[in-house]
Formats: structure tokens, C-alpha cells, sequence
């Protein structure tokens, strides 16, 4: 039986309030229905297809793994649409393809909300501050999801905490709410729960699962880190990022303290190096998002694996607290 009935576990039909959020490159069928068959959703990352035939046998590929169980797919937009943008394609694509749930992030997604909502598909919005959540609400998204700093990726300019960004959002939002950034584990959940949210999305204690296809090279130097393993680039082009600490990043870093633009650092933090290391395991030579919650990621296991101890840990909080209860 389910430990948790929350919003988001009524929202998206699954057994754990846990959103595996989309990760570049790495959010693959085999993961993303691993996900799925574990009880929680996940979301392949379109943009890790730059081809649409492609995108569309992945989805296909995960329907077939994930035994009936949700799933969805990222679609991370840029803050501004540019000329040759593929996001409509991709939006076609996935209503084309039946998927009923769509996780987004980047500019607001007010545009396309008419024909995914026409299609029946659910739509959570990913956001680094309460602000930009407030306003997805307002257009017709149909959940939230707030990142503190801790997160790795993009955790916004204005860096406020996890704990702050769940309590705020929770008292200011009316619609299903998760939060993410430092998420990595069970009790982690529970507090998430406490302060009002409705569910949590997760990311990097997810990395060292099984079906991530990553080098075990870069799996190890996860394992190895903890919390201060991870570090903040590209403040100084207004797009902070949250990666894991090598020699690369102390690189970005020098660049930018001299005044470096975009065209100095992009042969540092461009994807495709990212891509590279994943399949190297060289972990020293890219720009790689890793959150603080890597001070958790403890071991390779399946994906399955992990959810099940998330939730005997979540049972282990919810225990200490009745502990605490006076009689």
C-alpha cells in the first residue's frame, strides 16, 4: 500500500510523491521506465534528441518498458525564443504520441498550455524562485515545481535555500506544489511534506542508479563526493549553474573573474563536452550538474533499489517523529 496520498501522487498516478526531473543527456527510456516501474515518474529529456524521429522512438521505446506505469518527457526552453527553436516540433510531437505528462522549465510555456491541455496532458513547470511559480500558476500549469540553491543545474540568481523556497511557496500557491535542490532522501521527503509541499523532485541522488548510462568512472567520483563536491559557474552571464568541482569548472571560474564572455567559455560548458565525459568517464574535463544532494548518492544500484530505501527512510523520519509526540 502506498505511504504517501498526496496531490501529486493523485495527479500522476503513482505510489511516492517523487518527480525524477529530466536530466540532459542521461534521462533515457531505461531510465526514465525504471522510474516508473519503481512507482515514481520520470521524464525523458527532448532535448537530449536533436532529432525528432528519434524523440519519438525513445518515447515509444519507454511505453513499451514501462509496463503501463506513467511517465513523460522535458522539455527545457530557452528564456527567449530564438530563431530555428524546435520546442512547437517537439510539443507536436508529444501530443502526437499520447504522453500524458510533460515537465517544463526555462521561459513561461503560456503559449503552448491550449493544445496540451486540449490533449489531456498534465503539465508541471519547473522554476528557481517563487515568483516564476506564481506566475505559471496564473497561465494554467497544472503543478509546480520550486528548486532551492542546492540543485544542480540552474538554480536561479537569486540562490534562497531549499527549506525557505518550499515554506513560501507553500503558503503563496494553491496548486500542487513539489520542490527539489538537495533532495537525497527519504527524510528529506518527509520534511518537504511538513513544510507543505506536495511531493519532491529529485536528480542527482538519482545519477548513480544502474540504468544511467554514465561511465562508472563518473559514477565513482560521485560515490566519492559530498556536500562541498559541487561549485557555482557562470554567475557573471546572469545563468548561475550548480556543477560538479574539477579542474574545468576552477577554469570557467578564472575566465570569468577576468571578464571572459560566452564565446571563451562555451569550449568548456557546451553539452557535447558534458556528453563526452559521461561516455569517458573523465570527469574532470567538462561543466556537469550535480546538486549537494551528491553527499547521498552512496553506491551503484538499480533505480528500484534506490526508491525502496528513500522509502524505509521516510518511515525511519516519520518514526523519530512520533518519538518526539508528548503523551
Amino acid at each position: 500500500m502506498p505511504r504517501f496520498r498526496t496531490r501529486i501522487t493523485e495527479l500522476f498516478g503513482i505510489d511516492l510523491p517523487v518527480l525524477a526531473g529530466g536530466l540532459q543527456w542521461l534521462a533515457t527510456p531505461d531510465y526514465v521506465a525504471a522510474a516508473a516501474r519503481a512507482g515514481i515518474c520520470g521524464f525523458i529529456t527532448a532535448a537530449s534528441y536533436p532529432e525528432e524521429a528519434d524523440l519519438r522512438d525513445a518515447i515509444r521505446r519507454c511505453r513499451d518498458l514501462a509496463e503501463g506505469k506513467p511517465f513523460g518527457v522535458n522539455v527545457s526552453m530557452l528564456p527567449k525564443l530564438v530563431a530555428g527553436e524546435r520546442t512547437q516540433g517537439v510539443f507536436d510531437l508529444i501530443v502526437a504520441e499520447g504522453v500524458r505528462f510533460v515537465e517544463t522549465s526555462g521561459r513561461n510555456p503560456e503559449a503552448f498550455l491550449p493544445a496540451l491541455k486540449a490533449a489531456g496532458i498534465t503539465v508541471v513547470h519547473k522554476v528557481p524562485a517563487v515568483k516564476y511559480a506564481l506566475k505559471a500558476q496564473a497561465v494554467g500549469v497544472d503543478a509546480v515545481a520550486v528548486v532551492g540553491a542546492e540543485c544542480g543545474g540552474h538554480p536561479g540568481m537569486e540562490m534562497v535555500g531549499t527549506m525557505v523556497q518550499a515554506n513560501v511557496a507553500a503558503s503563496k500557491l494553491s496548486i500542487p506544489l513539489l520542490v527539489g535542490g538537495g533532495i537525497g532522501t527519504g527524510a528529506h521527503l518527509v520534511a518537504a511534506l511538513a513544510l507543505g509541499a506536495d511531493g519532491v523532485v529529485v536528480g542527482t541522488r538519482f545519477l548513480v542508479a544502474e540504468e544511467i548510462w554514465a561511465h562508472d568512472g563518473y559514477k565513482q567520483r560521485l560515490i566519492e563526493s559530498d556536500e562541498t563536491g559541487t561549485t557555482l559557474i557562470l554567475q557573471s552571464l546572469r545563468n548561475t549553474a550548480r556543477v560538479l568541482r574539477n579542474a574545468t569548472t576552477e577554469t570557467v571560474q578564472a575566465l570569468e573573474k577576468d571578464g571572459a564572455g560566452i564565446e571563451a567559455l562555451l569550449p568548456h560548458i557546451s553539452g557535447k563536452v558534458g556528453r563526452k565525459a559521461y561516455e569517458t568517464g573523465d570527469w574532470s574535463t567538462a561543466a556537469l550538474s550535480v546538486g549537494q544532494a551528491v553527499a547521498f548518492a552512496d553506491r551503484v544500484e538499480p533505480l528500484a533499489a534506490i526508491i525502496r530505501r528513500f522509502e524505509a527512510e521516510a518511515d525511519a523520519a516519520l518514526a523519530r517523529l512520533a518519538r518526539l509526540e508528548a503523551p
